[in-house]
C-alpha cells in the first residue's frame, strides 16, 4: 500500500476512534447527568415518636426542590446521626420522594444503683452525667461507667465492677441501672526502692505519704493506692535527697504493680543517689545602693563545709529578701548563683541581690475558702491592691492569716498580670475544723477526779467571730461561761468582746469554804505595732463566801459573805513567735495590770508578767523557757482570799492547785498568795511511731514559790522556799483532738504542800 493510501487509512480510523469514545462518554454520563437534573420533590419522615418531622427536617442538608446529590445526602445522613436523637439512621430515594427512616434513642426514666454500700447514692449521682428524661445513649453510658469506676479507684477499690442494665418501658422510655460490684479494698501490700545506698526503706517510707497497709492505720486513706499522691512521693523524695546533700539525685521511676486478683499493690521506686556535696564557698553580690554585706550577713546561717541543703538555701533567700524588705527597699530580687564542682564535690553558692522589676498589686485572688469570707482574710493583708509589691509585707500577711487558726494550709505566691509591671498575688487555703469540744481530766491527790467540757467555734458563721461556751462537770466545781468576741469590731483592727459567767466552787477540801461568783466583763484590744498589741477590760463581779466551817482558818472566816468587784484591766502584749498555736522559734511578753476600787467593795492593785522563749535545736525538737511572775496588794484595805493567786495544777506541775503558798497548818486550809512566780524549762520531740499514730514527747522542770500575807500568826506556815518538780508528759494528735498525759514528781517541796501525781487532757473537734 503507498504512502498516500496509508495516511488515508489512519484519518479514517481516527475518526472512527474519536467516535467510539464519545459514544461511550455518552452512554456513561447520560445516566448520572439525568440523575443530577432529577429534583426532590418530596421528604418522608418515618419512624419518629417524640420527635417533630420538622425537627427532623431542620438538620437535614438537603431540602424539598433542590436536585438530588449524593454527596448533600451522605452529609445530611451524618448531621441526623449526630444529633445523639437517633439509634439508627437510614435514607433512600423513592422516585421523586427521600425517605428518611430514624430509629429514636430512648429517654430515661430513672437512674439506679444496686450493690454499692460504700459510697451513697449521691455521691455516685453526682460522679455521673447522665440524668432523668436525658436521651439515652450507649456512648454516654460507657462513658459514665468509666467515671464511676474512677471513683472506686480513688478509694482504693480496684476489683470494683459496674455493669449498666436497661429495662425498656412503654413511650420508648428505659430504666438504666449500674450493677456495682464494689470488691474489697486494694491494698499497698508493699512498698520497695531499687537503688538506695545512703538511706534505708525504711528512712525513704517515712519520707513518701504512701503507706503500706496495716490495721492502725483506719483514720487514713494514704495505704491506697492514688496516682496522683505517687507524683507526688517522687517530689518528696527529690527534696529529701537535696536536703541531704545529692544534688544529683533523681528518681528514674515509680512502678504501681497490681495482683492478678486486683487485691493488692506492689509499688516500686528507682533511684539514683548520686554523690553527696558539701557547700563550698557562701557569699553575697549586692547591686542595690546603700545596702552593705554587713547588714544582711546575720540573715545568711549556712556555713562552709556544711553538708548541702537545698531547703537551706531557699529559705536563706526568704530571709534576704524579707530582710531587705524590712530595711525600705521595696523591689528586691535575691537569686541563689549555684557553682558545682563535680570532683571536690562541693557546691558554691553566691546569693545575688539586685533591685527587682516595679511590680504593683494588680489583685488579690483568694480561693479554697468554702465557709470563711473573703473579707476575713483580705483584712489580714498587710498589701492591698495598687500597693507596690513587697516580699516582707506578703510574708507577714500569710503569717497574720495562718495566725487565725481557721486553715489547715495557707499557700501565697505570685502569679503575672494583665501587664509586665503588675502581679496578682493568689491565696489557697485549706480549711480545717474551727469548732471544738475539750475534755480535761485530771487527778490529784486531795481532790480526786476533776474535769471539765468547753464548746468553741473560733470562725463562727465563716466571719471570724469566735464564740465560747465553758462549762465544769467536776464535783466540786460548776461552771458555765458564755464568751463572744469579734476580731475587727465596727470593721476596724480592734478585737472587742464579751464574757457572761456564773461559777460555784466546792473549796471545802482545799480552804474549807464554797464560792458562788456571777459577772460579766467587756474587753476590747488593738495593735500599737506589728508586733505589739494593748487591751482594756472591765470585769464586774458579784461574789459570796459561804458555807465556811466552823473550824476553818480564820482568815477564810474573816472572808465569809457578799462582796462585789469592779475591776480596770489593762495589758501589754509583745509576741513575735512564728506560731501562736504551734511555736517553734521567737518569743513572747505580756504585762498586765488589775485596778479594783472604782465601784464595788474591794480594794486592790494586781501585776502580772509573763513570758516564754522558743528554741528549735531539731526538726520538730524544742525547748520551751517560760516563767510569770505576779503580786496582788490592798489599796487600803487587805486582800481578800478570793483575789490572791493559788499556784500548782498547769504552772507548776506535780503540785495541786493551790497546792503551794501559805497554809494554815493547824486546818490544811489553803489560803492564797500576795506573790509568785513560776518557771519551766520543757523539751519537746517526736516520738517514733507510725505517722497515723503521731506521739509528741516531752521532758520538763517547773520551779515557782508563792507567799506573802498581810497578816499571819503562828498557825501559818509561808516559808516563800524554792519549789521544784520534774516530770514526763506525751501527746497524741489524734483525729479526736489532742489527748496528752503529764507524770510529775516534786523533788523540792515542803511538808505541808499538796501534791498532784498526774494529769490527764483530751478533746475532739467538729
Amino acid at each position: 500500500m503507498t504512502t498516500p493510501d496509508l495516511r488515508s487509512c489512519s484519518r479514517r480510523c481516527g475518526k472512527v476512534l474519536v467516535l467510539a469514545v464519545v459514544a461511550v462518554v455518552l452512554l456513561v454520563a447520560g445516566p448520572a447527568q439525568a440523575q443530577r437534573r432529577a429534583i426532590v420533590e418530596e421528604i418522608v419522615i418515618e419512624g419518629t415518636q417524640r420527635i417533630e418531622p420538622e425537627t427532623v427536617r431542620s438538620y437535614m442538608l438537603i431540602r424539598e426542590g433542590d436536585p438530588y446529590d449524593p454527596v448533600r445526602v451522605d452529609r445530611s445522613l451524618k448531621s441526623l446521626f449526630a444529633t445523639g436523637l437517633f439509634a439508627d439512621v437510614s435514607l433512600e430515594r423513592r422516585g421523586n420522594a427521600l425517605v428518611v427512616n430514624v430509629i429514636e434513642n430512648p429517654i430515661i426514666n430513672r437512674i439506679a444503683f444496686e450493690g454499692n454500700r460504700q459510697i451513697d447514692d449521691e455521691d455516685l449521682e453526682a460522679e455521673v452525667q447522665l440524668r432523668p428524661r436525658v436521651i439515652y445513649t450507649r456512648q454516654k453510658v460507657l462513658s459514665d461507667v468509666q467515671r464511676l469506676l474512677t471513683l472506686y479507684r480513688r478509694s482504693g477499690r480496684f476489683a470494683a465492677t459496674v455493669v449498666p442494665k436497661v429495662i425498656q418501658l412503654p413511650q420508648n422510655r428505659v430504666d438504666l441501672v449500674f450493677e456495682i460490684s464494689e470488691g474489697d479494698q486494694t491494698e499497698i501490700q508493699e512498698i520497695r526502692f531499687v537503688g538506695n545506698r545512703a538511706f534505708s526503706d525504711g528512712r525513704l517510707e517515712e519520707v513518701i505519704r504512701t503507706r503500706e497497709t496495716r490495721w492502725y492505720r483506719f483514720f487514713t486513706s494514704d495505704d491506697r493506692y492514688d496516682p496522683d499522691r505517687l507524683t507526688l512521693d517522687r517530689e518528696l523524695l527529690r527534696r529529701f535527697y537535696l536536703s541531704q546533700g545529692y544534688a544529683d539525685f533523681r528518681v528514674v521511676s515509680a512502678v504501681a504493680e497490681l495482683t492478678p486478683d486486683r487485691q493488692d499493690f506492689f509499688i516500686t521506686f528507682t533511684v539514683e543517689e548520686g554523690e553527696r556535696y558539701r557547700f563550698g564557698d557562701v557569699d553575697v553580690d549586692i547591686g542595690l545602693r546603700d545596702l552593705t554585706p554587713e547588714a544582711i550577713s546575720g540573715a545568711i546561717e549556712i556555713e562552709p563545709e556544711d553538708w548541702y541543703n537545698a531547703d537551706s538555701v531557699e529559705g536563706t533567700v526568704d530571709e534576704l529578701t524579707e530582710l531587705v524588705g524590712t530595711l525600705g527597699f521595696a523591689f528586691v530580687e535575691v537569686r541563689p548563683r549555684i557553682n558545682r564542682d563535680r570532683t571536690d564535690r562541693t557546691i558554691d553558692v553566691t546569693f545575688e541581690v539586685n533591685e527587682g522589676p516595679r511590680v504593683f498589686v494588680e489583685r488579690i485572688d483568694i480561693v479554697g475558702n468554702t465557709r470563711t469570707v473573703d473579707k476575713v482574710i483580705r483584712r489580714e493583708f498587710r498589701l492591698v491592691e495598687g500597693d507596690a509589691f513587697n516580699s516582707s509585707k506578703l510574708a507577714r500577711s500569710r503569717q497574720r492569716i495562718q495566725n487565725l487558726g481557721f486553715f489547715e494550709t495557707v499557700n501565697v505566691e505570685q502569679v503575672p498580670g494583665t501587664e509586665p509591671d503588675k502581679t496578682i498575688v493568689q491565696v489557697e487555703v485549706e480549711e480545717k475544723s474551727t469548732g471544738s469540744l475539750t475534755i480535761g481530766a485530771g487527778f490529784s491527790s486531795t481532790q480526786g477526779p476533776l474535769g471539765d467540757v468547753t464548746i468553741r467555734e473560733r470562725n463562727l458563721l465563716g466571719r471570724g467571730y469566735d464564740i465560747r461556751l465553758s462549762g465544769t462537770l467536776a464535783a466540786r466545781r460548776s461552771q458555765i461561761d458564755l464568751s463572744l468576741t469579734d476580731p475587727y469590731f465596727l470593721d476596724r483592727e480592734i478585737a472587742a468582746g464579751f464574757d457572761i459567767f456564773v461559777i460555784r466552787e466546792d473549796l471545802q477540801d482545799t480552804s474549807s469554804f464554797d464560792l458562788d461568783l456571777a459577772g460579766f466583763a467587756l474587753r476590747g484590744s488593738y495593735p500599737l505595732s506589728e508586733q505589739l498589741r494593748q487591751g482594756w477590760k472591765y470585769t464586774f463581779e458579784q461574789r459570796n463566801i459561804t458555807d465556811v466551817d466552823d473550824d476553818a482558818s480564820r482568815f477564810i472566816q474573816e472572808s465569809e459573805g457578799e462582796s462585789t468587784l469592779s475591776q480596770v484591766s489593762h495589758s501589754l502584749t509583745y509576741d513575735v513567735r512564728d506560731s501562736r498555736f504551734s511555736p517553734t522559734e521567737g518569743y513572747f511578753l505580756r504585762l498586765s495590770n488589775d485596778v479594783a476600787g472604782l465601784g464595788g467593795s474591794k480594794r486592790f492593785l494586781r501585776n502580772q508578767l509573763n513570758g516564754a522563749t522558743y528554741y528549735s535545736v531539731a526538726e520538730g525538737w524544742v525547748i520551751k523557757l517560760a516563767g510569770s511572775a505576779g503580786h496582788v496588794f490592798g489599796l487600803g484595805e487587805d486582800v481578800d482570799i478570793d483575789d490572791r493567786f493559788f499556784v500548782g495544777g498547769d504552772d507548776l506541775r506535780g503540785f495541786s492547785r493551790g497546792g503551794v503558798g501559805p497554809r494554815d497548818v493547824a486546818t490544811d486550809d489553803a489560803l492564797g498568795a500576795e506573790w509568785k512566780y513560776t518557771g519551766s524549762v520543757q523539751l519537746s520531740f517526736p516520738i517514733e511511731a507510725p505517722a497515723e499514730l503521731p506521739l509528741v514527747g516531752r521532758v520538763f522542770t517547773d520551779f515557782g514559790s508563792a507567799g506573802g500575807l498581810d497578816d499571819s500568826g503562828p498557825e501559818i506556815e509561808d516559808t516563800g522556799s524554792f519549789r521544784a518538780s520534774s516530770g514526763v508528759g506525751v501527746s497524741w494528735l489524734s483525729p479526736f483532738g489532742t489527748i496528752g498525759v503529764d507524770v510529775a514528781l516534786p523533788w523540792l517541796k515542803e511538808d505541808f504542800d499538796d501534791t498532784e501525781t498526774f494529769r490527764v487532757n483530751f478533746g475532739t473537734r467538729f
